[in-house]
């Protein structure tokens, strides 16, 4: 193997487009029945974690989702360089 190979990852365009369908179905099911969700969310008690559920859930789809579109574009973090004394 040559120390210049081409190194190309996979794009995950299927990943990308999986996740933004979630997040797109689960926003149209937040706004379409809004009315059921605010009165479950307003039931206090043990529905008081209703809230903050439903935001690890839309953070952790979005996040995924939003993770993907950047890889498939080519956005990737900078890695750190070790220095060397």
């Amino acid at each position: 193997m040559s120390a210049f190979q081409n190194k190309t990852k996979k794009r995950p365009y299927g990943a990308m487009i999986f996740a933004g369908l979630v997040s797109c179905a689960l926003y149209a099911a937040l706004l379409i029945k809004q009315d059921v969700v605010n009165s479950y969310f307003s039931l206090g008690g043990a529905y008081a974690f209703l809230p903050i559920a439903t935001a690890f859930v839309f953070s952790f789809v979005h996040g995924s989702f939003t993770g993907n579109f950047w890889t498939v574009l080519g956005v990737e973090a900078a890695k750190k360089k070790k220095e060397v004394h």
